[in-house]
């Protein structure tokens, strides 16, 4: 329960536990991104890559999967693939030849960011139903709690 005005007193409200409300709305955002992801030809866990080679551009392969929870096998399907399409590079680590260090190519790095752009808007959408100091709180709570997470 959580403190607030219910009915005009300061009583406890009722609500659902967090994990109800979070898959609900993870499900909603999952939703919206899909079509967006669709049309620039991108897989959710490509987008992920591209969103961690964002961050940082050079990474081992085992570094990224553990960054992003994917199991390392079915992670090489998906970094084949965006090497292919010219999204990623693989070179051979200078210091160690049997690892590889991932990096954006220009391609990867614009298609990031034109899916951001879109799903920055998108969210926007989402936001606009709930007034804007409402929206800020989220959002700084949001990036509290998920910098405290572990991904695994």
């Amino acid at each position: 329960m959580v403190k607030g005005r219910a009915g005009g007193r300061n009583r406890p409200v009722e609500r659902e536990d967090l994990g109800a409300m979070m898959f609900r709305l993870g499900r909603r955002l999952l939703a919206m991104e899909q079509p967006i992801l669709a049309r620039h030809e991108v897989t959710m866990w490509a987008y992920a890559v591209l969103t961690a080679l964002h961050e940082s551009p050079m990474r081992t392969q085992a570094a990224l999967a553990d960054s992003i929870g994917a199991d390392k096998t079915r992670l090489i399907r998906v970094l084949d693939d965006l090497q292919e399409r010219d999204f990623i590079t693989r070179e051979p680590d200078p210091a160690d030849r049997r690892v590889r260090l991932l990096a954006l190519t220009t391609r990867g790095r614009r298609t990031h960011q034109a899916i951001v752009a879109e799903i920055r808007a998108a969210e926007a959408g989402l936001l606009a139903t709930v007034p804007e100091p409402d929206q800020e709180a989220f959002l700084r709570t949001l990036v509290a709690l998920s910098a405290r997470t572990p991904t695994t």
